[in-house]
């Protein structure tokens, strides 16, 4: 059987794809993949609680919004297989995806592997990840954990600077951690972050070990140089270091860029392959947020359907 649509991936990109395709009547396909333990949901399995994720005034965790929001894909008929795809030939039509004990033939394809944040994996880390620990500044830098404490960023890129100075507006004072004697983030980044009196910025150094009482109370770091180990009473910790695409399966397949995210056309979030498109933090390394993955896997399900009609490969009502 030649499935009409297949979703490689989870996450908010995915299950919104799959709850549009659904409702669309596309009778979707999902290959959840595994994220965390043996459960898909992408990298919100590992995050606490979500407190800007709009309509839960109150917040929501992770792991519950991803549920809530597999659920609802099932509920409009998406089928879901826990495999993750190991390989995927757009050659030919219809394409084929292989996943661990599942081949299937699709005439479209929907991508949201996410993309993975680049860890240290210091002494501590795992204890502390998500209770002091974290790779998105923007995401949890506002918790009451954060606010009016001492904090650190590490990394001196763009990224790096961004979150440093985002992180202002709730801590008390940000250690910004270089591990070497300069910064790769642009000159405004940089005159920004030398002029903010919150801004402390600590040359040719890296954490080496995070430690504290169920939630991040400090860390060691060394100096590159002298490797001379001092301490920091910081209550935060964010890595900014950069994120890896999960983008491994498919290259030769579809156009990737230097980073190895894929490359979408314009304003949609079709590939270079018709037929394939891309949503989430596969395609994004910019925003990486659940309400912009979410958004973009409505649009590929959106395209994704129009294309079908169009090419009159199935009757399907419109979504809109």
């Amino acid at each position: 059987m030649v499935e009409n649509l297949v979703i490689i991936g989870s996450g908010p990109a995915g299950y919104t794809a799959a709850i549009y395709a659904g409702r669309a009547q596309l009778n979707p396909l999902m290959f959840e993949g595994f994220s965390v333990g043996g459960v898909p949901g992408g990298q919100l399995m590992t995050t606490t609680e979500v407190e800007n994720y709009p309509g839960f005034a109150q917040g929501i965790t992770g792991p519950n919004l991803m549920k809530e929001m597999r659920q609802q894909a099932q509920r409009w008929g998406a089928r879901l297989i826990r495999e993750d795809v190991i390989k995927v030939d757009f050659s030919q039509r219809p394409f084929i995806i292989t996943a661990d004990e599942t081949e299937v033939q699709a005439l479209a394809v929907i991508i949201c592997t996410g993309a993975t944040a680049k860890r240290l994996h210091i002494l501590g880390e795992e204890e502390f990840w998500n209770n002091g620990i974290s790779a998105c500044a923007i995401c949890d830098g506002a918790s009451p954990l954060f606010r009016n404490t001492e904090v650190a960023v590490v990394g001196g890129g763009d990224s790096a600077a961004e979150e440093a100075l985002y992180l202002t507006k709730y801590a008390s004072l940000v250690y910004l951690l270089v591990r070497r004697d300069r910064l790769r983030a642009s000159k405004t980044m940089q005159e920004r972050l030398f002029a903010h009196t919150q801004i402390k910025i600590h040359w040719h150094t890296v954490p080496v070990v995070a430690y504290g009482d169920e939630i991040l109370q400090g860390i060691q770091v060394q100096n590159t140089l002298t490797k001379e180990v001092s301490e920091f009473s910081v209550n935060g910790l964010f890595y900014a270091i950069g994120h890896t695409p999960n983008t491994r399966l498919f290259q030769g397949q579809i156009t990737l860029d230097e980073q190895g995210y894929i490359i979408t056309k314009g304003k949609s979030t079709a590939t270079n392959v018709e037929g394939v498109w891309a949503a989430g933090d596969v395609q994004d390394h910019h925003y990486r947020q659940a309400i912009t993955a979410a958004g973009t896997g409505c649009m590929a399900a959106l395209e994704a359907e129009r294309w079908l009609s169009q090419k009159g490969s199935l009757s399907v009502p419109s979504l809109v």
